[in-house]
């Protein structure tokens, strides 16, 4: 005969025995929920970040209609970080390409095709005039011409220089001093003034940086040459 403590021991037994095997399928069940929670979680994340902001060419607020170039561009800061010109999504000059200076920095464009035919700068503080005058002379008709300042685009400048500049389309050309910033898109053989100049006076009254006025920056569409 079965003794009655024998029998409790194994009803307890049996009971931690089934106890022990729920609490497990409990935290398996928890754990398998967390996983898929985390891998739900994970999955709504990246769709949420794929669902970027559309960036327009050279970083513009808006995309270019067809049939023109996007570009954006910045005057020199002071004497201490160059300017930058972008045509449609390609850095042509910047400080990080090595290719800016002091004075006037110029880069020309294909007005057909949007292809950079020559970048360079000139001195026109201890530099010479002259390159400058060649450089714009040999400028062919239908070429996009982008000008950006840094430092003092003007000291050098003679009325040479200055004219070949206004026959661009450059409106501010004959009023560019010291120190002025300057941003410029035209065009060789254009018939009308450029919209796309804007200009800023060396001015100790409203200078933003001590002895230099502040940066300017400008963005646009040019039109593609058709003929």
């Amino acid at each position: 005969m079965v003794r009655a403590g024998s029998i409790l021991k194994l009803a307890a037994f049996i009971f931690a025995f089934f106890l022990a095997v729920f609490l497990a399928f409990q935290l398996l069940e928890i754990n398998l929920d967390f996983k898929l929670g985390s891998i739900m979680s994970k999955s709504l994340t990246a769709n949420e970040g794929s669902t970027k902001p559309v960036r327009h060419k050279c970083g513009l607020s808006k995309s270019c209609p067809f049939g023109h170039f996007a570009f954006k561009m910045a005057s020199g800061a002071a004497s201490v970080v160059g300017p930058r010109i972008c045509l449609e999504d390609k850095l042509l000059m910047s400080g990080v390409k090595n290719n800016v200076g002091r004075g006037i920095n110029i880069a020309l464009v294909n007005g057909r095709t949007g292809d950079v035919i020559k970048t360079d700068f000139f001195d026109m503080w201890a530099g010479d005039v002259a390159p400058l005058i060649k450089f714009l002379k040999e400028v062919e008709d239908g070429t996009v011409v982008m000008m950006a300042s840094f430092d003092d685009p003007a000291t050098k400048l003679n009325d040479e220089a200055r004219k070949l500049i206004a026959d661009m389309g450059s409106s501010v050309i004959t009023n560019l001093g010291f120190r002025d910033n300057w941003i410029f898109v035209g065009g060789k053989g254009i018939k009308t003034k450029s919209p796309f100049e804007q200009h800023i006076k060396n001015s100790a009254d409203t200078n933003k940086f001590e002895g230099w006025p502040e940066v300017l920056e400008m963005e646009g569409c040019i039109p593609q040459r058709q003929d």
